[in-house]
Formats: structure tokens, C-alpha cells, sequence
């Protein structure tokens, strides 16, 4: 929005007045010979508006001593008033029960183009009768009105996401907002960590699995994340996707199960006997993961590691156990959001792998995970599983 100041008419006086006579509040008449002075009288009747500066209204003294008030001069200002428009006016948030289409026209005739899926966002464009015009995505195109809300920034806030993308090799996460801290895990370049705080200058808190601290905010790279509508093409791809990860993870399963069967059951009878022995994997299906993982609760978290007995961190715990089904994963968890298919929280079974801020962890069932937490607790049981914010659950069987 402009606001223009109100510019106000000079005032100009012919009157002559005497020295001593000048209007309540001027200054004093200088002496004779002095030409010109001001004062901080404003002559005009009107007062100024917001946005307008006067000039002091200049008088003149002739050589008599007398003076003379010449005029009031107002020196306008026009000022530029910009109306900060909020980040979530524009954003359409759909509130459906699983999707609503997006049409190529203003009709429901319109070809579909692609599907915003429940609390999924969208901007806005324009508005054509009870129709949107959005791009969300890839996807641009028309949704009914009636199926999004519009400029509500607390449900905006609450189906986004503030991530901290980390932007160097290694990140220190730190008890306090403070390089004397203790440092709680480490966190490799390219995780993206749910942030929690930004009110400490030069800090960014974060969530990272069942810790919050600290990080610099010279070595992140804030944004606001949302899920996305879907086109049809999309779609198309991640269901081929899902079905050659579901074929391959069966191939796998069945792969390790001939190999296990060929090795001898019995074991050396010589040396000593080990501390704790385990069993071996057994099985082709979620079920068997989870019961295969939970049998190193108790074992050592190491950053970088991925030994199931002697130390492992979060993904490389995920990755190690699934490697012994025959399954291989990323070393990341930022990368296992997008191993397998992806299943919804009410879906969860044992063995999917949950996915959290800089965290990845099994399911172990029961409302339960198991994961490869931190150095103080090493590997050990969780619940609920949605103790902090679940980011994705995808499923390898």
C-alpha cells in the first residue's frame, strides 16, 4: 500500500509586524540590521498529516527592525509504507480425507494433472469463480476451493517443516548454544535436522532423534519444507519404483535364506566360550528384521560405525542389519527416506525403518523401535515410536 503525504499550501503574509509583536512562540526579533532569521511558528491552520515534515517558517526583518513574516514552508516527504505480506498468505494447505485432483481448467472436466494429497501445500496463483489456480511441485493447475485452506499460518506452520540442511562434512550438535558445550552426536554433511529454536543469535536448535541441541548456523542452510502434489507422471514412476523394490527385496530375502541353509549348524567346540552369541538371521519378512535387531540392544553406539556388536550409529545399525538379509542400504539417514516404499504411521509394522530428524531406527512392534541412539545409551528400545516427529516410514518387505 502507497501513502501519500498531504502537501500543505505555503502560507505568505503581508502584514507588517512590529519587533516584539511576533506570533506566540516565535523567536525573539533580532537586531536591526540583521536581514533574516527563522523561527519554529508553522502559519498554516492545518495540522500536517503522518508522513509530512514543515520547514521553520522563515521571516524577514527590515531595517527598521520591524519584522516581516514572509512564509511557511513545508518540506514534504512522501513516504513509502510497504505492507508486509505474511509468507502463508498465499499457501493452500488440502484438507481432505486422501486427495484432492488437480485439473487442468476451472472444471471438473478438466484433464487431472495430479493430486495434492491431504495436508500437502500449495501456493496459490489466482482465483477463477470456486476454483484455485496453484503450483505445487511440478504440478500447476486447479483445485475446488472447498478441499484447501487458504492463509491460515498456524495450520501452514504445522503441515511444514523447518529444516536445517547441514552444509559442511561433519556437524558438531551441542548440548548448549555455545562452542564450551559438550557435543551431543555428530551429524554428517547433507542431513536435514527439524529445527525447534531460532531465537539464539548465530544458533539454530534442532531436533535429532531422542536429543535437542545446538548448531551453528554458519554450517546449515535453513528452508521450510512441504509436501508436494503428486502428477500423474510422478505417480506413475513411484509405484514402478515400489514394485521393482518390492520384487528385489523378495529376491534378496530368499537369496540369504538358500545361503543360511547351506552352512553347517554345527559350531567349533574348541576355545573358550563368547561372552554373548547370536542367532543368525532367519526369516524373509519385517518380523524377522525386527527380531534379528533386538538382539544387539545393549551394544555400544559408535559415530561412523557399523559393527552390530562391537559399535554402530543410527544408519549404519539399520544399514548393517538389513545387509544381513541380504538387503543393501545407504549409510545416511537423510538417504533411507527414500529406501523401499513409504507407508503411513498407522501402517507400521516390525522391521519398517522410521525415519526422524538426523535419525533412522526399526520397528520393532508394539508401539516400539529399536536403534543405535547415542553414546551415553548405545543401541537400546524406544517407545512410543513417535516420541519426536516420524519424518517417513518406509518399508523394504
Amino acid at each position: 500500500m502507497r501513502k501519500k503525504a498531504v502537501r500543505l499550501t505555503a502560507c505568505v503574509l503581508t502584514g507588517v509586524l512590529s519587533t516584539g509583536m511576533l506570533p506566540s512562540g516565535a523567536a525573539a526579533a533580532p537586531t536591526a540590521g540583521v536581514t533574516s532569521y527563522t523561527t519554529n511558528i508553522m502559519t498554516s491552520s492545518s495540522l500536517p498529516t503522518a508522513g509530512v515534515s514543515l520547514a521553520f517558517t522563515e521571516c524577514m526583518v527590515n531595517s527598521e527592525g520591524n519584522a516581516v513574516m514572509a512564509k511557511a514552508l513545508p518540506e514534504v516527504t512522501e513516504n513509502e509504507t510497504p505492507v508486509v505480506k505474511s509468507e502463508y498468505a498465499d499457501i493452500a494447505v488440502a484438507q481432505v480425507d486422501n486427495y484432492v485432483n488437480v485439473r487442468s481448467e476451472p472444471s471438473e472436466e478438466g484433464e487431472i494433472l495430479g493430486k495434492l494429497y491431504n495436508n500437502s501445500a500449495a501456493t496459490v496463483v489466482e482465483t477463477s469463480g470456486d476454483w484455485y489456480k496453484i503450483t505445487s511441485g511440478s504440478v500447476t493447475g486447479y483445485v475446488k476451493s472447498e478441499f484447501v485452506v487458504v492463509g491460515n499460518e498456524e495450520l501452514s506452520k504445522s503441515v511444514g517443516r523447518r529444516v536445517a540442511t547441514v552444509n559442511t562434512e561433519t556437524l558438531k550438535v551441542r548440548k548448549e548454544a555455545t562452542t564450551e558445550s559438550g557435543i551431543l552426536v555428530l551429524v554428517p554433511g547433507g542431513d536435514e535436522l527439524t529445527v525447534i529454536d531460532e531465537s539464539v543469535e548465530g544458533w539454530v536448535g534442532v531436533s535429532v532423534g531422542e536429543d535437542q541441541g545446538y548448531v551453528s548456523a554458519d554450517y546449515v542452510v535453513l528452508s521450510t519444507v512441504y509436501t508436494y502434489a503428486e502428477s500423474k507422471e510422478e505417480e506413475e514412476a513411484r509405484l514402478k519404483k515400489e514394485e521393482e523394490e518390492r520384487q528385489a527385496a523378495a529376491a534378496a530375502a530368499e537369496a540369504a535364506k538358500k545361503k543360511k541353509n547351506k552352512k553347517s549348524s554345527s559350531s567349533s567346540s574348541s576355545g573358550a566360550k563368547s561372552e554373548k552369541t547370536y542367532s543368525a538371521p532367519s526369516g524373509s519378512n519385517g518380523q524377522a528384521v525386527a527380531n534379528y535387531a533386538c538382539q544387539f540392544v545393549g551394544n555400544p553406539y559408535v559415530y561412523g560405525g557399523t559393527s552390530l556388536t562391537n559399535g554402530a550409529d543410527c544408519s549404519g545399525f539399520v544399514m548393517s542389519v538389513y545387509g544381513q538379509f541380504g538387503i543393501s542400504l545407504p549409510h545416511s539417514s537423510y538417504s533411507m527416506r527414500s529406501v523401499g516404499y513409504g507407508v503411513s504411521t498407522s501402517e507400521m509394522q516390525p522391521g519398517d525403518i522410521i525415519c526422524y530428524s538426523g535419525h533412522v531406527a526399526i520397528y520393532v512392534g508394539n508401539n516400539t523401535i529399536v536403534h543405535a541412539s547415542n553414546e551415553r545409551t548405545g543401541i537400546k528400545y524406544t517407545s512410543p515410536a513417535n516420541y519426536t516427529r516420524i519424518l517417513a516410514v518406509r518399508r523394504i518387505f
